[in-house]
């Protein structure tokens, strides 16, 4: 099977989309011959054209309203939002008009909307470019939200995401895009709301999301070496969430640490912590549910500030060592 990058990965799941589905278009800003921000879609538009891959204004609250108004209207937009920060300017066309219009129209509109959304800190774009704020989505009903941490998901998710009927919020972590994995070149697709077990451990299940999937096994191979098995757990969808396969992994190591980069206060872990302490598997547990999120500051621009205000390998070495009392 060939590696290729999380970056190439996604822009090759939208292009065998769209010579399949002339309704899927990619619109956003600076998307065309420069190829956005990241250089995502680079030579999209030469195989596309611009009505196709259609460079848009410097506007995220007029471009997430025609994406919008394009999906209720059969067409199935990809809506790249060039820093995941900037969706705030389109949060009443994402949060009061996407995510409701199924609902109030009982069911008879439909909105297949993907918004890509660059986000998390590492990369030096300092306070207003570097936020993890996926949690926001996660509260409003009628969103999913979708956060890949390898290229082999990123493909399969994308591909499910541009095919589901609802607005999907995808997640991509820049410090991931240049990560290469293996990606089978054929059409496939990863369900919405599947969790995947990317190591199997006996002590401590690991649930963590998007770069920290990443470091949560580089912890886990050094605990190894201490004698403590990590089980780590990527939910990849945060909505559905797949509880399942993380009540069954903390049957099994009866010891839970949930990982995440956005700030620790109001995240999505303290979620995750909640489901399992309301659940059936709270009696299996052997220690409270630890979270380990980032510091609630701004992503500061010095880079060994910024590294410090997000959780690293050594941290997540020090809590699941807390964890089993070493």
């Amino acid at each position: 099977m060939r590696d290729m990058t999380y970056l190439e990965a996604i822009r090759e799941s939208m292009s065998q989309v769209m010579r399949k589905d002339e309704d899927v278009f990619i619109m956003g800003e600076d998307i065309g011959i420069y190829g956005g921000a990241f250089g995502l879609t680079n030579g999209m538009i030469e195989e596309f054209g611009p009505e196709r891959v259609r460079n848009t204004p410097i506007s995220e609250a007029a471009i997430s309203g025609c994406a919008v108004g394009a999906a209720m209207t059969g067409m199935r937009p990809i809506l790249e939002i060039q820093f995941s920060d900037f969706v705030m300017i389109a949060m009443d066309n994402i949060v009061n008009q996407a995510a409701k219009m199924r609902y109030m129209f009982g069911g008879k509109a439909k909105v297949p909307v993907v918004v890509r959304l660059p986000g998390g800190s590492g990369a030096g774009f300092a306070a207003q470019h570097s936020q993890s704020l996926e949690a926001w989505m996660t509260h409003v009903p009628g969103l999913k939200v979708v956060q890949p941490s390898n290229a082999y998901d990123a493909k399969g998710l994308m591909k499910a995401a541009i095919k589901d009927d609802n607005p999907v919020l995808f997640y991509e972590h820049k410090l991931l895009y240049n990560i290469k994995g293996e990606v089978p070149e054929e059409d496939y697709e990863i369900p919405l709301g599947v969790a995947d077990i990317k190591k199997e451990g006996t002590d401590i299940t690991i649930i963590a999301t998007a770069i920290m999937v990443n470091r949560a096994l580089e912890a886990a191979a050094e605990l190894e070496k201490e004698g403590i098995s990590v089980e780590v757990i990527d939910p990849r969808t945060l909505v559905p969430l797949d509880t399942e396969t993380i009540f069954q992994s903390v049957k099994k190591t009866s010891r839970v640490l949930v990982v995440y980069e956005a700030v620790k206060r109001g995240g999505y872990g303290a979620e995750i912590a909640s489901m399992i302490a309301e659940s059936e598997v709270f009696d299996y547990l052997d220690a409270p549910i630890k979270r380990l999120g980032g510091v609630p500051t701004p992503i500061p621009y010095n880079p060994e500030l910024e590294k410090a205000a997000v959780p690293q390998v050594n941290d997540i070495i020090q809590e699941c060592r807390k964890l089993m009392n070493k």
